[in-house]
């Protein structure tokens, strides 16, 4: 199985179970920041559809990560000390052993089966998103441009100037639509229904024009493109379904914020939104995926009651401290998913038990420890820091195939002169001695 088939199917299995875990961070921190309004928590579900595509990719050791860390926060205490003569200090951090060889062993079948299922997933959801560009490019080209008024160009260039808007917008009319959407990255596009404006009270206009311009102030036409595209290795997962729903729902409450503060108040806004409802009752003929529009999300009622509730203003405090629990949630979802991560491995090639296996530092039992001695060199030239060793421990107890991983070359020998030294107590999976790797910290600080 080679390099890249046996990275596509980790990616593969360890998304069926991390892109959940990420969806439930998100909700949890899109519930905690909702009274900070939806700006907070559209910036959560974009996060989480990043976070899901790409955390199935990663693959960190975070125990070593977390033994360095460590390491440089006893070497940065140290060093904070006095400047009396230096003494010299070593400590020592034994990690827990790492997995190499074992794993999740599937059948060659299986892996067949599930590569071909995730091939042919791919192929669909590619196929979908670039036959929803063209249906979004037919639809444009097929739009009739309108004419604007002086009374229009005046209106467009009122919400330009709110919006800080420098890019010139075109009108349109197209058959298809039956709500006004915009479209474009660098040639801006509103489409409006055939007869809209006929329809269409000043009032309500300047309210579709305040939700479009917010859109484009946004660039949500180029997102909504890139998240497609971003969001494509995982588009096959329920959870990023709903991720991305809930994406585009807090993107249209965010834009009807913003038109709401550009136009007559919230409330004058909302009832613009529901008599613009009651004119707009038929669905979209033709299903654009990347068309933006003003009843884009199926939350319209939830839109009006944020629209219409009183809101209470945060203090600064509140929000910091909302924003930090947020990131706490994530930050726990991705060392959860990283932590228990799943390595696949084919039966094939496990014709024996496996060599190496996830063991706890306690586990490991020393029965000769050398202590390492500081050099004196290393001493004079005040030479401090973590040298971090990877060790193969063999059934014999024996250290095996010992490399510096970093630290400071004044240090790495003395480090790995007494570590050669160690032994170990064999250790036993059902009673057979096997192989078992680890992490060994040995950090120099000078103190005084």
């Amino acid at each position: 199985m080679s390099a890249l088939l046996s990275w596509l199917l980790d990616y593969i299995l360890n998304s069926i179970w991390q892109v959940p875990l990420v969806f439930a961070a998100a909700w949890l921190a899109a519930r905690l920041a909702r009274p900070t309004g939806p700006r907070m928590e559209h910036r959560v579900w974009a996060c989480a559809l990043v976070i899901e595509t790409i955390l199935p990719a990663l693959h960190l050791n975070l125990t070593s990560l977390w033994q360095q860390a460590c390491a440089a926060v006893v070497w940065a205490w140290d060093s904070s000390l006095g400047k009396g003569p230096s003494i010299g200090e070593v400590k020592i951090a034994v990690g827990p052993g790492i997995v190499s060889n074992s794993g999740l062993h599937l059948s060659s079948m299986l892996l067949t089966f599930i590569e071909a299922a995730y091939a042919c997933a791919l192929v669909y959801f590619t196929i979908r998103l670039a036959s929803g560009l063209w249906k979004t490019s037919r639809m444009l080209r097929g739009a009739q441009p309108l004419a604007i008024s002086a009374e229009l160009a005046t209106r467009f260039a009122r919400h330009g100037n709110r919006f800080k808007s420098s890019h010139p917008i075109q009108v349109a009319v197209s058959p298809i639509v039956t709500s006004p959407v915009t479209m474009g990255i660098l040639r801006r596009v509103l489409l409006l229904p055939s007869g809209f404006l006929d329809s269409v009270t000043q009032a309500d206009f300047d309210a579709v024009l305040a939700h479009e311009f917010a859109h484009m102030e946004r660039r949500d036409f180029a997102k909504n493109i890139l998240y497609g595209f971003l969001s494509l290795p995982v588009a096959c997962h329920p959870a990023l379904w709903f991720t991305s729903a809930r994406l585009a729902e807090t993107r249209e409450m965010v834009c009807d914020e913003m038109a709401a503060s550009a136009v007559t108040g919230r409330e004058n806004y909302a009832r613009a939104l529901l008599r613009l409802a009651s004119m707009l009752t038929e669905p979209m003929p033709v299903r654009t995926l990347h068309a933006i529009g003003i009843f884009d999300a199926n939350i319209f009622e939830r839109r009006i009651m944020n629209l219409t509730q009183r809101r209470i203003e945060l203090a600064p405090a509140r929000r910091i401290v909302i924003a930090a629990a947020c990131i706490a949630v994530a930050l726990a979802a991705c060392a959860s998913a990283l932590a228990f991560r799943m390595d696949v491995s084919p039966v094939a090639a496990q014709t024996e038990a496996p060599k190496k296996i996830h063991v706890k530092a306690d586990n490991l039992k020393i029965v000769t420890q050398v202590h390492p001695v500081y050099p004196v060199d290393a001493k004079k030239a005040r030479v401090q820091g973590a040298v971090l060793l990877d060790v193969l421990i063999n059934k014999e107890g024996v250290p095996t195939n010992i490399s510096v991983q970093s630290g400071p070359d004044g240090l790495q020998k003395s480090a790995l002169d007494a570590v050669h030294q160690w032994r170990w107590q064999p250790y036993l999976l059902n009673g057979e001695p096997i192989d078992v790797e680890t992490t060994i910290t040995v950090t120099y600080s000078l103190a005084g």
